[in-house]
């Protein structure tokens, strides 16, 4: 069955891919970022019977209802949202303004949650649905100069892990997909935030900048090939709930369970400490 997936941030990078590959699948899709026009322009080739750009600032809640109704007007059902849009916001915590904290939280997060109260009635209605939450492995584990990034993508974790069993009733899926390091426009300047200001005692180990920089460009993973895992997802009659994407992810995240499971074993009788007694 021809699936219609629903994808944001769909105008450059991983959501443009992500969209590519749909299409390439023989699906249908709508595709959403910022600007009608870059959308326009970055599928320009696409068959238009299969494809609708619509223009959605996943921050405003007020569009995405509308956005979401054209969809069902155009192609009578969602199958697959993708949550793609996001953003990182880097900087040690103290150099980033609340201001620009509050941004990165409206877009990674509660755009997120905008999608799915506006997608989620129509995929109970069909007992069927996939979302598939484009996280990171910084939802996983901290990094140095990337605090509030890497707290709004623990939010898309424990979102995704609690939405899975809201839903399981319905027949719709969740998946938050993890990636480690993907060669995108992330760290392009047209893309990337920094603090607003360096902190000296900070930037005697060098600038959050000057440590992200140098990889740009370089990144391990390869984003065609997200994309065609992404879809690969959608195909599953039984998704799992959660996926690393790249060998870098993988990696990290082992030795952070090891770790992690060294530090439970340590720490157990103290852990246990706080029960009443028996």
């Amino acid at each position: 069955m021809r699936k219609t997936w629903f994808i944001t941030g769909a105008g450059r990078g991983i959501g443009a891919d992500i969209a590519r590959a749909a299409l390439a699948h023989g699906d249908n899709v709508v595709a959403t970022g910022r600007s009608l026009a870059q959308l326009q322009e970055r599928f320009a080739d696409a068959d238009p019977a299969r494809l609708l750009p619509l223009a959605l600032d996943v921050a405003i809640e007020a569009q995405a209802l509308p956005a979401v109704e054209a969809a069902v007007e155009r192609f009578g059902r969602i199958d697959v949202l993708v949550n793609n849009a996001a953003y990182g916001q880097m900087g040690n915590l103290e150099e980033v303004p609340m201001a620009a904290v509050a941004r990165q939280f409206d877009v990674n997060v509660y755009g997120v949650m905008h999608m799915l109260q506006a997608v989620l009635p129509v995929m109970r209605r069909q007992r069927a649905g996939h979302v598939i939450n484009i996280s990171s492995v910084g939802g996983l584990l901290g990094f140095s100069g990337a605090s509030v990034y890497c707290a709004t993508k623990y939010a898309i974790e424990g979102l995704s892990a609690s939405l899975a069993t809201e839903l399981q009733p319905f027949g719709i899926h969740v998946t938050a997909v993890e990636p480690g390091f993907f060669r995108t426009e992330f760290l392009d300047a047209s893309s990337v935030r920094y603090g607003a200001k360096t902190i000296d005692d900070y930037a005697a180990q060098g600038t959050v900048e000057d440590a992200y920089s140098p990889y740009r460009g370089k990144q391990l993973g390869d984003p065609v090939k997200l994309a065609a895992l992404v879809v690969r997802l959608a195909g599953m009659e039984t998704p799992p709930q959660q996926l690393l994407a790249g060998s870098d992810a993988v990696a990290m995240t082992q030795a952070a369970l090891a770790a992690r499971r060294a530090g439970l074993d340590e720490w157990r009788v103290l852990s246990e400490s706080t029960d009443h007694a028996a």
